[in-house]
């Protein structure tokens, strides 16, 4: 029997701009009404991108997370959030790792940690192992759970390597992302090569980058799996790029499929449970340190 679904709402980003998009939230208000919509539809958990409010660079600042955070907690305190610790932009640690430092109310569950460097069409994320270490470090001592994105099936390896020095522990959560240029393509042999490989007591979703998404997604229902879904990865709807995807739409459309599948959504709740986060509207983050 599957595992009810995981949808990991991802619906900023860092590359999609009004330009490109209308529908991208690129605000805190904006962000926020995308996030409670989705949580409406039914999602399990959301991975947050903080822009600044003037020019809508992306920005790591934990004040405009906190706003964030603070406006969706207000209507939906048992989301699961996770936000974005992304070396594409920012290179200092200290930068990478300020939204880790929010507390109380505003505090995440999770931070974003990619196990390795990698290029983009035109831009690196550059991702060095003492960089990976200490931002693990940072969220173990802050009771935050890492959600491990990976894009390549050696990101997976150093995963269990950071396991064996004690900067993870399980469960774990993968997002395992296919279809990026210079990384594993979307298919089903790098798709099965990677979910081989994942350690014990892992939960993982399926992304798609661009065209990508709806068939990482649709295989990860059929297959039992969570998918990660959203403007990040995909601005558009359909494959001949003739309509432009709103974020309720791509959420929708999984509802759709997960129906079709007869898969149920996995809550936020049940999703805190087994990933030990804490559960009692008031508290957030790991459980138990």
């Amino acid at each position: 029997m599957s595992e009810n679904l995981i949808i990991n709402f991802t619906p900023t980003g860092m590359i999609p701009t009004k330009e490109m998009t209308p529908h991208v939230p690129i605000s805190v208000s904006e962000i926020v009404e995308n996030v409670l919509e989705a949580d409406e539809i039914g999602i399990t958990m959301v991975h947050l991108h903080a822009r600044e409010e003037v020019s809508g660079i992306p920005t790591y600042k934990k004040e405009i997370y906190g706003q964030i955070i603070e406006g969706i907690r207000k209507y939906a305190p048992q989301l699961v959030i996770c936000v974005s610790l992304s070396g594409r932009n920012f290179s200092e640690l200290e930068l990478r790792a300020d939204p880790l430092f929010l507390e109380g109310n505003l505090k995440p569950d999770m931070g974003s940690l990619t196990l390795s460097s990698l290029n983009f069409n035109s831009t690196a994320s550059i991702n060095s192992p003492k960089m990976i270490q200490d931002l693990a470090g940072i969220m173990m001592k802050n009771g935050i759970v890492p959600e491990l994105e990976v894009f390549d099936i050696g990101m997976i390896n150093y995963a269990k390597y950071l396991e064996k020095k004690g900067l993870l522990k399980p469960p774990f959560y993968f997002n395992l992302l296919l279809g990026n240029i210079a990384c594993a393509q979307a298919n089903l042999l790098n798709a099965g090569v990677m979910l081989n490989d994942l350690p014990e007591n892992s939960l993982w979703s399926l992304a798609g980058i661009g065209n990508e998404q709806l068939k990482m997604n649709s295989i990860a229902i059929a297959i039992g799996g969570g998918v990660r879904v959203g403007i990040e990865d995909n601005i558009w709807y359909d494959q001949k790029r003739t309509k432009l995807a709103s974020n309720s739409d791509l959420v929708k459309r999984v509802h759709t499929i997960a129906n079709a599948n007869e898969r149920a959504i996995m809550s936020p709740m049940e999703f805190r449970s087994k990933m030990k986060l804490r559960n009692n509207e008031k508290e957030y983050g790991r459980s138990e340190k």
